[in-house]
């Protein structure tokens, strides 16, 4: 809040913004950090882990044996989701589980489930992409400026 605002409370108000801010409980910043990592490093190191597996027992190449990888790692969350296992997982870990491409398809799964009563069409087809719909977004356009960028540079003679 800034002081602007700040003035325009009462001493009574102040007064109160002062004691409740004592009593909001501290967040532990690091173990939450630390969880994180760890989270988000075991779902990746299982990622690492699929492709290798990809590659040395299926004939994958390096580059084309990440599309499997990410398909087996959305289902896995999608699948989790739908048993409860991963809203645990998440509490446990917080943003670790939110960055990697399993975090992407919790929030698809989540929303999908949350709305189904609702019908398919405008219960999971339509909230499905409520939460997630921005990230596509955001995504698309940013391909796009970065596109722009390559195409730029390439035609000065760059890269």
């Amino acid at each position: 809040m800034s002081n602007k605002k700040t003035k325009k409370l009462t001493p009574t108000q102040q007064e109160y913004k002062m004691f409740a801010k004592q009593r909001v409980p501290k967040r532990p910043v690091l173990l939450n950090s630390i969880r994180a990592f760890i989270a988000g490093g075991i779902i990746c190191t299982i990622g690492q882990g699929l492709q290798w597996m990809f590659m040395t027992y299926f004939g994958f190449s390096e580059v084309t044996a990440g599309n499997p990888t990410v398909a087996v790692l959305i289902i896995a969350a999608v699948l989790l989701t739908g048993f409860g296992v991963y809203d645990h997982i998440s509490q446990w870990a917080g943003a670790g589980t939110a960055v990697p491409v399993t975090g992407f398809a919790n929030t698809i799964a989540s929303a999908a489930i949350e709305h189904r009563t609702e019908g398919y069409v405008l219960g999971v087809g339509g909230n499905m992409f409520k939460l997630a719909g921005s990230v596509i977004a955001y995504g698309v356009f940013s391909a796009f400026v970065v596109a722009l960028i390559k195409i730029i540079i390439k035609a000065l003679g760059g890269i």
